[in-house]
């Protein structure tokens, strides 16, 4: 797939996750229905960690950008150690950072001003399938945490590209 249409895909389910979170209070998105699970708030905090260090560790080898988070949204880090999670808006803000480093790394790429932009192209397209798909899985999850506070999911317009396969939307690696 082209790494213009993933650079879309990755955006539009950016927004889709928006979409599940923006009509709730800040205390739906950190509640936990038990010590063994996590918030809504984690979740989001987690894509955004994952993503970052698979792109600083298989392109850019960047600094973080926030240890603490990195701590805390990793899923190795039992349930139970997660603590209290920060304010939504440092979340959302760790988020948008690690997305325009996304975007930077995507653009460096398609105007080959980085080293070797050929070879990384072939890393990064499988990447940002594999990332795009890590964020439908945890809006599965958060649809869930939504229907237990009650919460209809909003409705939205996915791309032709995306499908549901066992309960989960997915970007197919080939299409």
């Amino acid at each position: 797939m082209r790494l213009e249409i993933l650079g879309e895909e990755h955006d539009r389910a950016r927004r889709y996750t928006e979409c599940l979170y923006a009509d709730l209070p800040a205390a739906d998105v950190h509640w936990r229905p038990a010590p063994q699970s996590s918030g809504m708030g984690w979740h989001l905090g987690h894509h955004a960690a994952v993503k970052h260090f698979l792109l600083r560790s298989l392109l850019a080898a960047e600094p973080s950008l926030n240890p603490q988070f990195d701590a805390l949204f990793d899923a190795v880090t039992p349930e139970e150690q997660r603590g209290t999670l920060p304010p939504l808006r440092a979340i959302l803000t760790y988020r948008e950072a690690i997305a325009r480093r996304t975007h930077a790394h995507l653009e460096a790429l398609l105007a080959g001003t980085r080293p070797a932009a050929q070879q990384a192209t072939y890393t990064l397209g499988p990447l940002l399938v594999s990332l795009i798909n890590h964020e439908y899985q945890h809006d599965c999850w958060v649809r869930e945490m939504r229907a237990l506070l009650g919460r209809e999911t909003p409705d939205v317009v996915f791309s032709r590209h995306v499908r549901q396969v066992d309960g989960y939307w997915v970007l197919p690696a080939a299409l």
